[in-house]
């Protein structure tokens, strides 16, 4: 989100132009698809973290220049919030042991950048949503100075004419009324990169949306939002209501919102970037000044930027990422669906998860999206967000049953091939799963944590804000200590 722009200010001229070099960017795409011009070979995953910066009281800190200052390395960038900061991890392959190696090494970099960050006087923190957020941390004073996200801010405010209502009904209501984007800056995600070829891009896309609503279920760690305990991954709502370019009229017709669950299965990545360019008006109309089907016929890559800065405005669960690295084109899944923590086992025992359980859907000789309709895979997601590792879903062959008793039952066997088929060391795969095992068994992941340590506290006589803010701090040891969530003490009731 955070990539650097140079024009601020788009006449009618601005938008009939990119809307004529988007549609040739789609056509030479469609080209190198057809002409099989992509990376593949030696498929790589790959990570990003959003992380939470905090003073020493646990209350947001707006010093992220300062902190990434003071950690001084180009894995750690900036986010949309002043409070944010995010680490992006070199792409990597699964096999042998890669997951522990990943595991060491970004703890030693967590480690090390926290180490830093408090010579700035700020912590970190991996969390969906800081829970001692209140109202007044999210404004426009709040929104990093980078002029895209100042940008993106007007453009999206531009597009719906009127401030943004927020509306979440979950164990209590929010209701808000907002004139800027800066509550996105409260969802901080974990999202998961998978390195795929054209012609498994589609099984692969298709996959990742069955899986989102499990993933959500088990990983979810964002209940509280403003002092309001609301849906278990909050994320989900937050997120899909606070870039929201429609108004309520332009929502009454159909027209489809930014943030998207999607409403098809897809035969090719095509069909993502070609829905992008039909659906959706440009946020930013910036033109480079090459043309992509020139430098196509003189036999080289072009960097499509404008249908990549296009993809960067729309904001799938699962996006299609197209990119060049070292001369050679390649595309990935970017899994967004994940909050961040609450530990990096945590985090690595949720990839594995879905890096496994999306290889054997994908490469299933009958596929799971050939026996469901898609919208109850958007139902799935979205109970799963509301109702975090307690929920129901659809599947076929079982038909309506808890989350918890069908990875135990049918998707852990299921990630565990997967993960085979990866060449993943058998100890780590069994580690890795065994997190989610006992997850589902204790019915404990991050979110029902936090909402049973609030609530215990609150018991103990403490208000609503104490509670979150002793919560907090409760959360951080356990956090640094990387004990899985599934192990974490609770609170005692009085």
């Amino acid at each position: 989100m955070g990539e650097k722009v140079d024009q601020t200010n788009f006449t009618r001229e601005d938008r009939t132009r990119y809307r004529q070099k988007i549609r040739r960017s789609l056509d030479v795409f469609a080209t190198m698809l057809r002409e099989a011009r992509f990376e593949f070979e030696r498929p790589l995953t790959g990570m990003e973290i959003e992380l939470n910066l905090i003073d020493d009281q646990v209350d947001p800190a707006m010093r992220n220049a300062e902190v990434l200052g003071a950690i001084a390395d180009p894995d750690f960038q900036t986010e949309l919030g002043q409070f944010n900061i995010e680490i992006n991890l070199p792409p990597r392959r699964l096999a042998g042991d890669d997951f522990a190696e990943l595991e060491r090494g970004l703890r030693s970099s967590l480690n090390q950048a926290e180490r830093r960050a408090r010579a700035a006087g700020a912590h970190m923190v991996t969390i969906g949503i800081l829970p001692t957020l209140r109202r007044e941390h999210l404004t426009g004073e709040a929104i990093t100075a980078n002029p895209r996200y100042q940008l993106l801010n007007e453009q999206i405010f531009a597009a719906r004419g009127e401030d943004l209502d927020i509306r979440i009904d979950g164990v209590d209501r929010l209701a808000i009324t907002t004139d800027t984007i800066a509550p996105e800056a409260a969802c901080t995600s974990t999202q998961f990169h998978l390195q795929v070829s054209p012609a498994q891009f589609a099984a692969y896309w298709n996959a990742s949306q069955i899986t989102a609503g499990i993933q959500v279920a088990l990983g979810a760690n964002s209940p509280l939002l403003f002092g309001r305990e609301l849906w278990r991954e909050t994320r989900i709502p937050l997120f899909e209501q606070a870039t929201d370019t429609r108004s309520e009229e332009i929502r009454a017709q159909g027209v489809r919102p930014r943030v998207w669950f999607g409403e098809r299965w897809i035969t090719s990545v095509f069909d993502l970037f070609e829905e992008n360019v039909r659906y959706f008006p440009a946020l930013l109309p910036i033109c480079d000044i090459h043309d992509p089907a020139e430098i196509l016929e003189r036999g080289e890559i072009p960097e499509l930027s404008e249908l990549r800065l296009h993809n960067g405005t729309v904001y799938r669960w699962n996006r299609p990422i197209y990119a060049v690295v070292n001369g050679r084109p390649h595309l990935r899944v970017e899994n967004r669906v994940m909050p961040a923590g609450p530990t990096v086992a945590d985090t690595i025992a949720n990839a594995a998860f879905y890096y496994g359980l999306v290889r054997t859907l994908a490469e299933s000789d009958r596929p799971l999206w050939t026996q469901m309709s898609f919208r109850a895979a958007e139902e799935n997601f979205h109970n799963c967000a509301r109702h975090g590792i307690d929920a129901t879903v659809f599947w076929p062959g079982h038909g309506t049953l808890p989350v918890t008793e069908l990875v135990l039952r049918s998707l852990l066997p299921q990630a565990a091939a997967g993960l085979d088929l990866w060449g993943v060391n058998p100890a780590q795969r069994d580690r890795l799963l065994g997190i989610i095992e006992q997850r589902c068994l204790r019915h404990r992941n991050g979110a029902s944590w936090q909402v049973e340590t609030l609530h215990a506290l609150e018991a103990q006589g403490q208000d609503r804000e104490r509670a979150l803010h002793e919560m907090l701090r409760r959360y951080l040891p356990l956090m640094h200590d990387n004990i899985p969530v599934h192990e974490w003490p609770a609170a005692a009731k009085s």
